[in-house]
């Protein structure tokens, strides 16, 4: 399989962006933990509709627009209970936040570790909000960029910091 591969220069730092003919394969830090993870094959720096469509919409994002990373067309990845976790955390809106365990007991899952290993194998930094989620007791936890990028995008999306468990 061919993935077209380019580097987006965000305020947080470079963002490889990936896509493949199906859309959108993943958004991550350079350097993030699973950082490229899943890709097999070839990958090439080239244009790609989909890799430009992403391009703008984060444009708009840092320039402090409303966006809807909805319209993105998103390659299958992840498996099912990934899947499940991440609709969910596309659900969040900009400015809120929800703890793991939140995400446990809306989703009836038994275990806020199992959604935390979800959550970090997000493959869409920013696209799906991962940064959104926070520990317990409204801690900043677990974000495979860092938890400085994670503290920059909540403060760049005015959070408030939802403390219910």
């Amino acid at each position: 399989m061919t993935y077209y591969k380019m580097i987006y220069h965000s305020p947080l730092g470079p963002l490889s962006l990936v896509a493949d003919e199906s859309g959108l394969r993943g958004a991550w830090f350079v350097g993030q933990k699973y950082f490229e993870n899943g890709l097999s094959g070839q990958v090439i720096e080239a244009s790609n509709p989909f890799l430009e469509q992403t391009a703008q919409l984060l444009d708009a994002y840092f320039a402090s627009q409303d966006v809807d990373f909805s319209s993105l067309t998103l390659a299958d990845a992840g498996t099912d209970f990934q899947k499940r976790v991440w609709s969910y955390l596309s659900q969040i809106p900009k400015g809120k936040t929800v703890t793991y365990g939140r995400i446990a007991r809306d989703l009836d899952i038994a275990s806020a570790q199992a959604v935390g290993g979800a959550v970090g194998r997000n493959p869409f930094s920013i696209i799906i909000p991962c940064h959104r989620v926070l520990g317990s007791q409204g801690q900043m936890t677990g974000y495979a960029g860092g938890l400085d990028k994670k503290l920059w995008l909540l403060n760049h999306e005015a959070a408030k910091i939802d403390r219910k468990k």
